[in-house]
């Protein structure tokens, strides 16, 4: 006698196992970024630009194995916020603008400090630094920058304005992490969007890829590769 119970059963978990089969698994995403913002008072207007052109990292690097976020920022009096990796644009946006610059002084040492324990724990392939001041002493940085150079992760520092200290250390720890420096003017959204979009593609498909972007689009993205 055939137990038409377990024949119903065996059939279910069968239709269960084709129809999983045939549902495409999410893919991790292939490029890790560190996304470190200076958010002391003067950076509100950077800030609002880049909450509305951070978008364009997640879109640029769809094709070539997407990208996770990971949004670290500092303002205040010894606030220092790093927030949980993403890998979607609107939940980096939406963390983004629930945050109000104020005053502080630069930690950039805890930017570099995070950034190489993270990398220790998973792998990082990039670290972004936006800013615009540098407050702190330029040595202890450097010793910072070489260990997470050892480490292989390129710190891609992007200046805005002209300020002669932050321009000295900033272009260190670009030197000491093999990574690349570069300005960018107060009104250009435009400038801070190539940037960006190019260091997501660099994060995901390496220089290669930052190379192929640069060829095709000029501008910032080839000075960035220029310098690796």
């Amino acid at each position: 006698m055939v137990n038409r119970l377990t024949t119903s059963s065996d059939s279910e978990v069968v239709q269960f196992l084709q129809k999983a089969a045939r549902t495409p698994v999410a893919a991790k995403p292939s490029g890790r970024l560190i996304f470190a913002l200076d958010a002391t008072a003067s950076r509100q207007p950077t800030w609002d630009r880049a909450c509305q052109l951070q978008g364009d990292m997640f879109a640029a690097t769809a094709d070539i194995g997407g990208l996770a976020v990971q949004l670290v920022w500092y303002r205040g009096y010894g606030e220092f916020q790093v927030e949980p990796w993403l890998s979607q644009a609107a939940d980096l946006q939406r963390r983004m603008t629930a945050v109000q610059c104020r005053g502080g002084l630069t930690q950039i040492g805890r930017v570099l400090e995070h950034a190489t324990r993270e990398t220790r724990l998973h792998r990082v392939n990039a670290l972004v630094l936006v800013g615009d001041c540098l407050e702190e002493a330029v040595d202890p940085l450097c010793q910072q920058a070489g260990q997470l150079g050892l480490l292989g992760v390129p710190a891609f520092v992007f200046q805005e304005g002209n300020d002669l200290d932050a321009t000295l250390g900033f272009r260190e720890i670009a030197r000491l992490t093999r990574g690349a420096y570069c300005t960018f003017d107060r009104g250009s959204a435009r400038q801070l969007r190539e940037l960006l979009t190019a260091v997501a593609i660099y994060a995901t498909g390496g220089r290669p890829a930052l190379e192929e972007f640069g060829r095709r689009h000029g501008g910032l993205a080839r000075q960035l590769t220029r310098q690796l």
